[in-house]
């Protein structure tokens, strides 16, 4: 069943408790670096405030350890705001507590309030399985998401990077707001609409590339996707993982030694579903974990010493060949240490070839994370179809997991 949304529902003189993933980068002056998730947030902020509604706009930023930490605060997302919305952002320097209710009560329809860091407090991200094993942090947990729950007459989640945590704003709160509407922000909706409609009916071929550092990371992707795709190419040093459980050698390169059966287990499953994996034939090797440091081009074994830090020439002319007549093509991970030169020329190939085939017709998934960061990077983002919010939710996704948060919002009649 299609979620409601903020375009389902009236918002006009109702305070509306809105969460989002204002999870920016900052730098060391604790000035904003990149306002694109701020600015994806627009569209539903827009809506409601259009709408006459007061809208009280939350969300985490960095990783405070449940305490307060002023390098961290949301204080430069609340200035940022106000000049996208050409109006003032209210800011409570507290998510809680006597300041942020009394600032919440006093809002009107067509004001906006941005309430402090959620993880400023441990209860925010205290797991919900841990909670309900333990009385004491449930209660605490409970207590927190109730003070936010009490601020508003409307729950609207528009937070796809946080949608496969339990955490209390996003899980616990919409919980204690049962029998009030409970809806997705137009990003979400944007989300699922990509995501889970590409998974379900795909335009064929439909290849999915995955790169990254581990292949225990992905391997809940790689079984879900083996008996939904045609193809998979895999790059990044997961793929030694793989080339080492084939009995070549590795040298130096990262490789998970406790994931080798599981690796050849996937191969294997992989033929026996039809799904052609395809990983690479050469690699770029190096002595140095650093930028430009000396490298040469190996075919097959590496040797002792040596280091694989990126799929080397051949092996993206391989993938750009099996990318181009895709129509449907999901990416997930870089194929290479795409940050130094020169080892992301293999990220940027793909990229270049994902592009390509969108031009001519193909429906393209960036799956967040450093695959979103690269095609940024490469000034592509117009030039593929959806790039997701969240890396760790597109992957959970991509994996075939139920969002707990997602499942609580209201069904569409």
């Amino acid at each position: 069943m299609a979620k409601k949304t903020v375009a389902d529902i009236d918002v006009k003189g109702k305070k509306v408790l809105m969460r989002c993933d204002f999870n920016v980068p900052l730098d060391a002056d604790c000035h904003i670096t990149s306002d694109d998730r701020i600015v994806k947030a627009l569209p539903t902020i827009k809506a409601i405030l259009d709408g006459g509604g007061a809208l009280i706009l939350m969300s985490h930023l960095g990783r405070p350890k449940g305490q307060r930490d002023d390098t961290m605060s949301l204080l430069p997302v609340a200035r940022r705001l106000s000049e996208l919305l050409g109006s003032d952002v209210g800011f409570a320097e507290d998510c809680i507590g006597d300041d942020a209710k009394a600032k919440a009560e006093a809002l009107t329809g067509g004001q906006v309030l941005l309430l402090e860091n959620l993880r400023f407090y441990p209860q925010e991200t205290i797991k919900d399985k841990v909670a309900k094993e333990d009385a004491q942090l449930r209660q605490a947990k409970d207590a927190f998401a109730q003070q936010l729950a009490d601020m508003a007459d409307i729950y609207v989640d528009d937070a796809f990077g946080t949608a496969h945590r339990d955490n209390a704003s996003m899980y616990t709160v919409p919980q204690c707001m049962k029998g009030k509407p409970r809806v997705a922000g137009f990003l979400i909706e944007k989300e699922l609409k990509f995501l889970g409609e590409t998974l379900k009916d795909p335009e064929r071929p439909f290849v999915a590339i995955l790169g990254g550092a581990k292949v225990s990371d992905k391997i809940g992707v790689i079984e879900n996707l083996i008996n939904k795709v045609d193809c998979i190419i895999i790059g990044g040093a997961m793929a030694y993982t793989f080339f080492k459980a084939q009995g070549l050698a590795v040298g130096d390169s990262l490789c998970e030694n406790d994931f080798l059966d599981k690796a050849t287990l996937l191969l294997s499953q992989a033929k026996d579903a039809g799904c052609e994996v395809v990983l690479p034939v050469d690699s770029v090797v190096a002595q140095e974990f650093k930028a430009n440091a000396e490298n040469k081009v190996v075919v097959g074994a590496i040797e002792a010493g040596w280091k694989g830090l990126d799929i080397g020439p051949e092996s993206n002319t391989l993938f750009a060949g099996k990318l181009a007549g895709a129509k449907t093509i999901v990416w997930n991970g870089p194929m290479g240490v795409f940050e130094m030169e020169p080892f992301d020329a293999g990220t940027k190939a793909v990229a270049l070839a994902v592009a390509d085939a969108t031009a001519k017709g193909a429906r393209s998934i960036i799956g967040g994370g450093d695959s979103a960061s690269a095609i940024t990077k490469l000034g592509l983002v117009d030039q593929v179809s959806h790039i997701s919010t969240g890396g760790g939710a597109s992957l959970e996704f991509l994996e075939g997991k139920a969002f707990k948060c997602l499942e609580i919002l209201d069904e569409k009649e």
